[in-house]
């Protein structure tokens, strides 16, 4: 059975239901379709804190490259945009459904020092600081104990504190209810099914999906928003090497029940970017007595079958010790294991690409949730309009037929992911005795790093999160991670003619 539509799109998380929506609010004459498996198993916005976070996220890293800014400029885009976004949804499904997506929100991001953290998220948090003030962002430095909900094991007490007034948190899970509500009430058509294939005209433009149940859906637009899944429907018409390869980033997250341990705040609470890994955050959900945390990412080439049992250990050890002790005798609730979609640069893919007919939303990484206003209005001026000014913005630098981005050069990254790894050794209880810092390890980490990088034969400079520790033992050199990367960089080099 064949269905018509003038646009589908592939994925109904908040990126995909977000583009369907404002497509459909921009031209209510076009027949929307959203395509995606009603049980969203592992999917990342129903796992994800959705940390409403702009400055919040900011590196060292995050001014170093024309690159990195254009990406902070579509997430400060996004911060100016969440008010109206929600006010919008608001207006679109009306009582009772707006109603959970207020009760949801929290207001407010304190961002804290601990003073367990290692080097590189103190060196974040003072360019968060820092950059938060050259753009005039709302925010100040405030006193540990005047953070309601902050309350940690003594000797863990933050160093410092950063109030981010205008930075919070929704709950993923009720807003992607809201987000399917109101794209029904602009008769956008919500197939719960997976996609098997892309359907290719007879020049060669993509026509439309092909179900697994055998259903067709044909289109005039087809736009891939389905996480991780999008990189396989990619290959299926782009040349070898022609986009970046989507690599899994497997988080664990925990939903708990407070009782009777006092008061827990409105706002999130959360650390700095790490080593290797997003921050340590916790956030409050809907309900007075329930809390998120969350905050591991393990990146691979396979799905992976589940989060590791140390990171889960340490997550939850790290909550109760750093932002608040009454979370160790708080309530598990809710395991949720989601899987972030991430190109090999760590860069989104954006926009149309080669094979007319197919756009791409998808590879956001960390910044999906937060930046799905911004991605689903560019998208939408794009297919409906595909005017220059769209395409001469920060989204022109994140065209997904590309060779990888890279913002230093290989050496550059050695030394970096060494810093990263000595870093992490710290962040998991590693300690170096008193006449020594922790140049030891860097070093250790250094050569084994440069070996990785030998391998690769002819390589490109990769983000530190990218290099898995497991790389550190010569022998995983000939893992099929490795295989697999070294595959991808021939076939890039080729198409791309570099």
């Amino acid at each position: 059975m064949r269905r018509l539509a003038d646009v589908v799109v592939v994925g109904n998380g908040a990126v995909g239901l977000s583009v369907a929506l404002e497509i459909a609010r921009q031209a209510p004459e076009l027949k929307v379709s959203v395509v995606g498996p009603a049980e969203r198993t592992r999917a990342a916005s129903v796992a994800a804190g959705a940390m409403l976070n702009c400055f919040g996220e900011v590196t060292t890293c995050t001014r170093r490259h024309p690159v990195s800014e254009a990406r902070f400029a579509i997430a400060r885009e996004a911060l100016d945009l969440w008010p109206q976004w929600l006010a919008a949804l608001e207006e679109d499904i009306g009582g009772a459904g707006a109603a959970a997506v207020r009760a949801s929100w929290s207001e407010g991001t304190f961002v804290i020092m601990s003073s367990s953290s290692g080097r590189i998220a103190g060196e974040n948090f003072a360019a968060m600081c820092a950059t938060a003030a050259e753009y005039g962002e709302p925010h100040e430095l405030v006193a540990p104990e005047d953070v309601a909900g902050l309350s940690p094991r003594l000797g863990q007490r933050p160093l410092r504190v950063l109030h981010l007034r205008r930075e919070g948190a929704v709950d993923g899970r009720a807003l992607v209810a809201a987000l399917e509500r109101a794209a029904r009430e602009r008769s956008v058509k919500l197939v719960p099914a997976t996609v098997r294939s892309l359907l290719r005209a007879s020049g060669g433009a993509v026509s439309g999906v092909a179900l697994e149940d055998g259903r067709e859906v044909s289109a005039d637009a087809v736009v891939l928003a389905a996480g991780v899944a999008s990189g396989a429907l990619a290959r299926q018409v782009l040349p070898p090497g022609a986009v970046p390869p989507m690599l899994h980033g497997t988080g664990l997250a925990v939903t708990v029940k407070r009782v009777n341990t006092g008061p827990r705040g409105r706002h999130v609470i959360r650390t700095p970017n790490r080593a290797g890994t997003c921050g340590l955050h916790v956030v409050p959900l809907a309900a007075e007595d329930e809390q998120y945390i969350g905050a591991t990412n393990v990146i691979s080439f396979d799905p992976a079958p589940g989060v590791h049992l140390g990171l889960a250990q340490t997550m939850m050890r790290q909550a109760s010790e750093q932002v608040d002790q009454a979370l160790a005798v708080a309530y598990l609730r809710r395991w949720m294991i989601g899987t972030r979609p991430i190109p090999l640069d760590c860069y989104p893919l954006i926009g149309p690409c080669s094979v007319p007919g197919l756009l791409f939303a998808t590879g956001t990484y960390r910044d999906g949730f937060h930046s799905s206003p911004a991605i689903a209005r560019h998208l939408a001026a794009v297919l409906l309009r595909g005017t220059a000014a769209e395409r001469d913005g920060p989204f022109a630098h994140f065209a997904p037929e590309r060779m990888p981005i890279e913002t230093m050069s290989v050496p550059e990254a050695v030394d970096d992911t060494a810093r990263h790894a000595a870093d992490t050794m710290h962040d998991q209880g590693t300690r170096m005795p008193w006449w020594l810092d922790s140049t030891p390890l860097e070093e250790w980490a250094r050569e084994r790093i440069r070996t990785f990088y030998e391998s690769l034969e002819d390589p490109v400079a990769l983000p530190p999160e990218m290099v898995d520790p497991q790389f550190l033992d010569p022998a995983a050199i000939e893992t099929r991670s490795v295989d697999l990367l070294r595959q991808y960089l021939r076939a890039a080099r080729t198409h791309h003619g570099t």
